[in-house]
């Protein structure tokens, strides 16, 4: 049966709605549809990481494991944890071994999942179309299926799918899995990458699997770095066009720390540039729909540059699937970012302008051209053309010019970013060595809190929008964690004052190795902006830390909540690790 995908109308351009909140009820000027250009299809979440890049995600968003949404083209995943029995209840006895023995009796049985019956069952599915789970916590993997409070240790995430392709192509997969990955198509397992030792002790994981697979070629396998550890070359699999056959993926945790596992693709008959580190083929991701741009970050966050190719390569599914070129071939694929385009009714920071001159308007229906100085006690002060001053009382002049004057003598605010922080509980990392913990996740909510300054009548809505900045632990870039704004008349601010604060942030900071030591991936708070805007755009006061924010205003505007950006205010991709972060293991 051949894979349909759905066929959904998406409204490419729409006014979003206001979630702001009013405090008094304000006429305000329409605004245009602004068509933004076209990111991608998150959700930010995190993982992040997740989003992630770091930033936690909401898990009805992508993770690396997968989103909550099928496209049609898809692999369902269902997660297992060993640590509970069915009912919810804890596994006391639990030990890596039974998560092995579980394992071992999935397969023999022909890959049933009744063979996992007594043990807890995510009511939470994953649906993801591609299996590049780079070095994460093991924690990340139950954290996806909404299982977010459980030690990373003792679990299994089964995916099922089709492979299909629109011509005929001989295909082989290169996997890597810690604790494990295994790949069945047809019914025949084709992959198994499983983690070859535990720690350095003499208990070897691997020999557990092995006897359900041979591998077909030995001289190819382990010779080649692929994540935190090296790739084993499966066998080669035939396809004829549009024909699909059924493809299942199981991933397994065993015994906690960092986890990863990565599922790249090999076609007969195509070269591949050689990865400058270890000189294996550079090969493209398993995929079955092209990875959108926040997908892509969140993989490339953890990825090694020279493992593997994202973009490109084959695409498995009979609806688009086939190879696809990428243009801009010789820049590195997370950096082939589209410039973000600024509306042109955009309006730059700035101060507010001279007032220049103008007409003015008395009730006696007299207009004079002046341009306005300053409100002196019950006169306003202007400057005639010839530049002489003029004095004359409020009380004479129209509601119009009163109005203007208002706008032109802005009241100045005491304007305070506020940033409350909690630490948040870890979980164990592995009850089966001395484990470094995990640093602990914050979570962030600011806000911003503004006090007028004088007796100064002003009866115009003013905008107050505050951006809270994150800085990337391990690279030179930022990240927008939170923007808001509230619409206020200071005339109507109780006492004065007026606050406001966003929906928590949550950040972390992890390591992508198992000894705690760098790289370590996220963000911690980096800086804010606020602005103080008028009913014309013109932003009548600022206060931002580091000082440059505010000339990026407009790219900060249109930026997707939980980006990266450079100072510039173009996006950017998370930094990436490189060859020398890997485990000292490829350096003997």
């Amino acid at each position: 049966m051949k894979l349909k995908k759905p066929k959904v109308k998406v409204k490419k351009s729409a006014k979003p709605r206001s979630t702001t909140r009013i405090v008094t009820k304000v006429q305000k000027a329409s605004m245009p549809d602004i068509q933004l250009p076209e990111m991608s299809g998150i959700g930010d979440g995190l993982v992040g990481d997740i989003g992630g890049f770091d930033i936690m995600p909401n898990l009805a968003d992508v993770t690396i494991f997968g989103s909550g949404q099928s496209i049609g083209n898809d692999f369902v995943g269902t997660f297992y944890d060993t640590k509970r029995f069915r009912s919810g209840s804890d596994n006391a006895g639990i030990s890596r071994e039974e998560t092995i023995q579980a394992i071992l009796s999935f397969m023999k049985r022909g890959w049933q999942p009744s063979a996992f019956s007594k043990y807890y069952k995510s009511p939470k599915k994953l649906y993801t179309t591609t299996f590049m789970f780079p070095q994460v916590p093991a924690t990340v993997g139950p954290e996806a299926f909404g299982e977010k409070d459980i030690p990373g240790y003792g679990w299994i995430a089964h995916y099922k799918g089709q492979l299909v392709y629109p011509e005929d192509a001989r295909i082989r997969f290169w996997a890597q899995g810690d604790n494990l990955i295994c790949v069945r198509v047809d019914g025949k397992i084709v992959n198994l990458a499983s983690w070859p030792g535990w720690n350095g002790n003499n208990e070897n994981v691997e020999s557990h699997f092995l006897s359900q697979w041979d591998t077909p070629d030995p001289s190819m396998s382990r010779r080649y770095p692929l994540g935190n550890n090296y790739a084993v070359v499966g066998d080669w699999i035939d396809l004829k066009a549009g024909q699909p056959q059924d493809m299942e993926v199981l991933v397994s945790e065993m015994s906690g720390g960092i986890t990863c596992f990565l599922l790249c693709v090999e076609v007969e008959g195509k070269e591949y540039d050689k990865n400058p580190f270890g000189f294996g083929p550079k090969l493209h991701a398993f995929k079955t729909e092209r990875l959108s741009l926040d997908l892509k970050e969140q993989i490339w966050s953890k990825l090694h540059e020279t493992d593997a190719l994202l973009e490109g390569g084959p695409v498995f599914n009979d609806i688009n699937g086939g190879w696809v070129e990428v243009e801009n071939s010789d820049i590195p694929e997370h950096l082939r970012y589209e410039k973000i385009e600024i509306p042109a009714d955009a309006v730059e920071p700035t101060v507010a302008p001279e007032s220049g001159i103008q007409a003015w308007s008395l009730k006696n229906g007299k207009v004079i051209e002046a341009e306005y100085t300053v409100t002196m006690g019950d006169n306003a002060v202007f400057k005639s053309i010839k530049g002489k001053q003029i004095k004359i009382p409020l009380g004479t002049l129209s509601e119009a010019s009163l109005s203007q004057i208002q706008l032109l003598s802005p009241p100045e605010f005491t304007l305070d970013f506020r940033r409350t922080t909690k630490q948040l509980p870890t979980v164990e990392v592995t009850p089966y060595w001395d484990a470094d913990p995990l640093p602990p996740d914050q979570e962030n909510i600011f806000g911003v809190r503004v006090k007028k300054r004088g007796a100064l009548q002003y009866d115009h809505p003013l905008t107050i929008k505050y951006y809270a900045i994150g800085a990337e632990v391990d690279g030179n870039n930022w990240v927008l964690l939170d923007r808001q704004e509230e619409t206020i008349i200071p005339t109507q601010m109780k006492n004065n004052e007026f606050s406001f604060s966003g929906a928590p942030v949550r950040t972390r900071i992890i390591p992508i190795r198992d000894d705690g030591r760098a790289p370590l991936r996220g963000v911690e708070y980096g800086g804010h902006l606020v602005t103080v805007t008028d009913e014309r755009g013109v932003i009548i006061q600022q206060r931002c830390s580091p000082t440059w924010l505010i000339d990026i205003k407009p790219y900060l505007d249109v930026l997707p909540i939980g980006k990266h950006f450079d100072k510039m205010g173009n996006r950017v991709s998370p930094p990436r690790p490189n060859d020398f972060d890997r485990p000292e293991q490829f350096w003997n």
